[in-house]
């Protein structure tokens, strides 16, 4: 009977010094802009369903100290967390407050944002960030933001997302400093919310 093969490895960057330095900046300049749309393009092709987006960022951000959680569907396939160890060496974890980035493959059961750190009072930048592939995102739409990097209001529509989503954000926000940062990747674009960002829910 014939052995079965292993899957081959996907490839990550082809030069990660470069490829990584321009995704981390496309990183900062969203999440220092909240709620505006970036531009996010890649040539990865990663094991499913982890998508090209969510790579190049897992691939930007993580290393060997900051521990990975991925949510059930990415968690399914055993490639892709060979995938990330082999090409970031971050650490896998099974729950996730013990995480520093959380990959979410499936955003519209994204588990509350109180399962994740949330860093402390002392030390804020302990919490995690939450990186979500989203299918949609425009800045047209969708809630409106205030806060830090916005100039006036911005807005920003992602889907799919939780039903209880704008509940969420204002719970994240009223924690500040502490909470939650959010990435949104979509084919091709990227956004963020970081936790200073308030959420203006109209009244009912």
């Amino acid at each position: 009977m014939a052995q079965a093969h292993a899957q081959p490895l996907a490839r990550g960057f082809a030069d990660p010094v470069h490829e990584g330095q321009a995704v981390f900046r496309a990183v900062m300049e969203a999440l220092s802009r909240p709620g505006r749309l970036r531009p996010l393009v890649t040539a990865l092709a990663p094991p499913a369903p982890l998508t090209p987006e969510l790579a190049a960022l897992a691939l930007a951000l993580t290393d060997a100290d900051t521990p990975v959680w991925l949510d059930a569907p990415l968690g399914a396939n055993p490639a892709v967390a060979a995938f990330l160890r082999f090409h970031t060496g971050a650490p896998i974890v099974d729950e996730p407050g013990r995480a520093a980035f959380a990959l979410i493959a499936d955003p519209a059961r994204c588990p509350a944002f109180t399962a994740f750190a949330q860093g402390s009072l002392a030390y804020p930048d302990a919490s995690a960030t939450l990186i979500l592939a989203v299918a949609t995102l425009s800045d047209g739409t969708g809630l409106a933001f205030e806060g830090p990097g916005i100039r006036g209001t911005a807005r920003l529509d992602a889907a799919p997302l939780p039903a209880d989503w704008p509940s969420r954000l204002v719970r994240n926000h009223a924690g500040f400093p502490q909470g939650i940062d959010l990435l949104f990747a979509a084919p091709g674009q990227l956004a963020a919310l970081p936790r200073s960002a308030r959420p203006l829910i109209p009244e009912a």
